[in-house]
């Protein structure tokens, strides 16, 4: 099991390397109270094309706490994770937080980022009340809420059953902080001087962060691709893996 030290941290991460790689390596970001294994499918996808990174942020999944409670703090771990794995540049793929943190690396650290996934994100990530004080208070029904309105009104009931587990596995003062990381983020001033080659993804029905967040993004990004995916919700990449798994495969040719 790969771990990496980052400061006070360890850090695991899983990995998928090809005979021959060829390509900018690809470092997969998770989102609020997730971990490595949202992104399963894809990183096996593009494992057989280039060296790709799933990390478990701090406080998550196999890391260990603490969690952060700002998008830069968790920025700085993924920096760190580069600088590790010995990456000078990568493709950095983010989901929902995830794509806050990517968005802000490729901000902060442009000669580090050699492209960017934005994968049901936005530039300001908004949290419901419900939801942010919800975590504390009431953490059983608030994991329901974030649940239903994560994935496609046709989720079925052993997957839903799997979410909920995925999620309360993750300790609620971590998922707590996650969420008020979002919260507080907000690069709407800033996202148009992304230079980074972006690809925008979501599914068509995402409750969370609608599809007007994505095209917000691709149209601000100078170096934009959207793309939209029927029948699938804000876990797009669990709901649809075939659907992402293309449309990451083919944008990552440029690379």
């Amino acid at each position: 099991m790969p771990f990496v030290t980052i400061g006070n941290d360890k850090v695991y991460y899983a990995e998928h390397v090809p005979a021959s790689p060829r390509g900018a390596p690809v470092v997969f970001v998770h989102g609020a109270a997730g971990s490595h294994l949202v992104w399963g499918a894809q990183a096996r996808a593009l494992g057989e094309i280039t060296r790709a990174v799933a990390l478990d942020l701090p406080g998550h999944g196999r890391s260990q706490p603490p969690g952060r409670r700002t998008i830069a703090d968790y920025r700085d771990v993924v920096l760190g994770l580069l600088d590790a794995l010995g990456f000078d540049r990568a493709v950095v793929v983010g989901h929902s937080m995830g794509g806050g943190i990517a968005q802000t690396l490729a901000l902060s650290h442009p000669d580090r980022v050699a492209g960017l996934g934005l994968v049901g994100t936005g530039a300001r990530l908004r949290v419901l009340p419900a939801i942010l004080d919800g975590v504390l208070n009431d953490f059983d029904h608030t994991a329901r809420l974030v649940v239903d309105n994560s994935y496609a009104a046709t989720l079925d009931a052993a997957m839903r059953e799997r979410a909920l587990a995925e999620f309360r596995a993750c300790p609620p003062v971590v998922t707590h902080g996650d969420f008020a990381a979002c919260d507080a983020f907000d690069l709407l001033p800033r996202v148009s001087e992304i230079r980074a080659a972006t690809l925008v993804l979501c599914g068509r029905e995402d409750r969370m962060t609608p599809v007007k967040y994505s095209e917000y993004l691709a149209a601000k990004i100078p170096n934009a691709r959207l793309v939209i995916v029927d029948g699938a919700g804000h876990s797009v990449m669990l709901e649809k893996p075939d659907a992402v798994n293309l449309a990451l495969v083919e944008w990552m040719r440029i690379f």
